[in-house]
């Protein structure tokens, strides 16, 4: 019996273990993800631009240095003064709620977002281990959620959604179904070719009628990589609960006067939060809605 009570307690320890180290690093993670969120948008406008001028062979008429901007340099500093943000500065939502959310060097206050992020990327994270425990699903749930995290926050920004991170996910979700982490290659296969093919039929449907472009590429291969690593048999859950989500915010905010009827809105988010539920309980949303349609 005390064996029985020393091998309960030491896994949950280990479960609490666990939780505790998933959710630091989620935090870790969660500031890394606020300087993707910003600088990434600004790296691929930057490259693209260049690209442009050189396919129009169009040569600035300023010369001016070029600087180095990528996701490490230039260093986290203040956008206000441009101070360095010093290491004990920039701890994860600790440092926020001691400098009480100013800058140490001008008090310019700091958006609440990047704590919010944080937190965010923390929660979900535990969620991941919480869901799938000590195993190799819960280091790839991680991926998908940091992945889908930054998509989301950057779609809101600018509607983007880079190819720099849809393109290795889906990738990535090919790859798991060899090994059936989360479905088998055939599931996976299909699903990212119906996820792909099911949004961009819509979009040319909606052009067709209406000479106007409904939502993104983005979109698209952002379904894609659902299909890819939870299968074919999710694709009309994740649409379902995708456009359910976005009608609801999308009426809640337009009668707030937050948006007006004819202004275009991110579908990415949406799309991130139906793939969230989908693949932690995709089986059990579908025998409901099957369920409850008597199938």
């Amino acid at each position: 019996m005390l064996t029985l009570l020393q091998e309960l307690d030491s896994s949950l320890n280990n479960t609490y273990f666990l939780y505790f180290v998933v959710g630091t690093i989620g935090l870790i993670v969660g500031s890394f993800l606020n300087v993707v969120i910003y600088r990434l948008p600004i790296m691929l406008q930057t490259s693209w631009r260049e690209e442009c001028q050189i396919f129009l062979d169009i040569k600035s008429e300023i010369s001016t240095p070029k600087t180095v901007f990528n996701l490490a340099l230039p260093h986290s500093h203040c956008p206000t003064c441009k101070c360095p943000i010093k290491p004990h500065q920039n701890i994860p939502v600790l440092s926020y709620l001691f400098l009480k959310g100013r800058c140490a060097n001008c008090s310019a206050a700091i958006s609440m977002r990047y704590p919010v992020i944080e937190v965010l990327t923390a929660l979900l994270s535990i969620l991941m281990a919480l869901h799938f425990g000590y195993s190799i699903q819960t280091l790839f749930a991680l991926i998908l959620i940091w992945s889908l995290i930054c998509l989301s926050f950057i779609d809101i920004d600018h509607q983007l959604l880079p190819d720099n991170i849809t393109q290795p996910l889906l990738w990535i979700g090919l790859l798991l179904s060899v090994f059936h982490i989360f479905s088998d290659a055939s599931s996976s296969i299909f699903g990212a070719i119906f996820g792909y093919l099911s949004l961009w039929t819509v979009f040319k449907v909606f052009k067709r009628l209406t000479g106007k472009d409904g939502m993104g590429y983005g979109d698209f291969k952002l379904l894609a990589v659902f299909g890819a690593w939870l299968g074919w048999q999710t694709l009309p859950l994740i649409i379902l609960l995708s456009s359910l989500v976005g009608t609801v915010i999308g009426l809640i905010m337009i009668s707030l006067g937050k948006r007006e009827h004819s202004t275009p809105f991110p579908f990415g988010p949406y799309l991130a939060i139906a793939g969230l539920l989908a693949l932690l309980w995709g089986p059990e949303l579908n025998q409901f809605y099957f369920s409850s349609f008597g199938l």
